[in-house]
C-alpha cells in the first residue's frame, strides 16, 4: 500500500464519519459508527461497496476523475475539500468548474470600493460583470442601470456604440479580447455554458464572428489601455488581472491611472457622478 492511498483512504473515512445520517434520510436507527456506512456512501456515489471499502483501506487502486467527482458529491464536500481530495488522489487539483453566480461577497465588494481612484470590477468566466466600484461606473459604464444579462463585457464591447467609440483602436482591442475570452472559458470549463452567448455575438457582429472563427487564444494578464471618454477626454490606464482566492472562475480587473492628468480626470468624473 502506498502512503498516498492510505492518506486518501483516511480522508474519505474522516469525511464519511462527519456526515449526518438522519439529515440525509437514513433514519435514526442505532448505529455502531458515526456518520454514514461505507455501503451508503458507495450507493450515493454509484460505485460498488467493495471497491469503496478498498479505497478507504488503501488497496482500491487509483480512482478515475469521474469517480472522485461522484465521491465528492456523495460526501457533500466543499470546493476546498474537493480540491484536497484530488490532490490526495492525483497530486494536483481538479479542473476548474464554472459556477454561475449572481454576485459576490460583501467583503469582496469592500475591496473594490477601497480602490477609490482606480476603476475595478469582478467578472466571471463568461465575462459577465458581477460587481464594480464607483470609479468603474464613472469611467466605463453605469452597470447599475443595465439588466444583469446586459452587463456582459463582450456584449458591451461589440454591440454598444458608446463603448465602441471610447476605444482609440477598436479593431486592435477586438482582436485581443476575443482570443482571451476563448482561453478563459476553456480554462473554466464554461465552453458549453457560453455557447448561446457566442452564437448571439456571431449573429449580431460579423467582426466578432470573424475573430472567433480564427480560433486564437491569448492571456489577459496586464498592460496599458487608453480610453477616449466622452466627458473627460483621453484617459491613460494600466490594467492588472488577479484571480479571486477560492473562486478561480472569477477575475478581479483593476485599472490604475497611468499619469497625474488621468488620475485627476477620473477624480472629476467620480465627483460629478456622486
Amino acid at each position: 500500500m502506498s502512503t498516498e492511498q492510505l492518506t486518501l483512504g483516511t480522508y474519505l473515512k474522516d469525511r464519511r464519519q462527519r456526515l449526518d445520517a438522519v439529515a440525509l434520510g437514513y433514519g435514526c436507527s442505532r448505529r455502531r459508527t458515526a456518520g454514514l456506512r461505507r455501503e451508503e456512501v458507495a450507493q450515493r456515489a454509484h460505485i460498488s461497496a467493495t471497491w469503496y471499502t478498498w479505497l478507504e483501506q488503501g488497496r482500491g487502486g487509483a480512482p478515475s476523475r469521474a469517480v472522485l467527482e461522484r465521491l465528492a458529491a456523495a460526501l457533500l464536500l466543499t470546493e476546498v475539500e474537493r480540491e484536497h481530495l484530488f490532490l490526495l488522489a492525483f497530486g494536483h487539483t481538479p479542473e476548474i468548474r464554472y459556477q454561475p453566480q449572481d454576485g459576490i461577497t460583501p467583503r469582496l465588494q469592500k475591496v473594490l470600493d477601497a480602490l477609490a481612484s482606480s476603476p475595478a470590477l469582478i467578472r466571471n468566466a463568461r465575462w459577465d460583470v458581477l460587481a464594480w466600484n464607483h470609479a468603474a461606473s464613472a469611467v466605463f459604464v453605469d452597470y447599475a442601470t443595465l439588466e444583469p444579462a446586459q452587463r456582459n463585457m463582450l456584449r458591451l464591447f461589440f454591440l454598444n456604440p458608446a463603448v465602441r467609440a471610447a476605444q482609440p483602436d477598436w479593431g486592435a482591442v477586438a482582436r485581443y479580447v476575443v482570443p482571451v475570452f476563448r482561453a478563459d472559458i476553456a480554462r473554466a470549463g464554461a465552453t458549453e455554458t457560453t455557447r448561446a452567448l457566442v452564437e448571439e455575438l456571431c449573429r449580431e457582429s460579423s467582426e466578432f464572428a470573424a475573430i472567433w472563427n480564427s480560433n486564437d487564444v491569448l492571456e489577459f494578464g496586464q498592460g496599458q489601455k487608453q480610453l477616449n471618454h466622452a466627458l473627460a477626454g483621453t484617459l491613460a490606464l494600466e490594467y492588472s488581472t488577479f484571480a479571486v482566492d477560492g473562486r478561480s472562475d472569477l477575475s478581479l480587473l483593476v485599472y490604475t491611472p497611468a499619469d497625474a492628468r488621468s488620475h485627476e480626470r477620473i477624480q472629476t468624473l467620480i465627483r460629478a457622478k456622486a
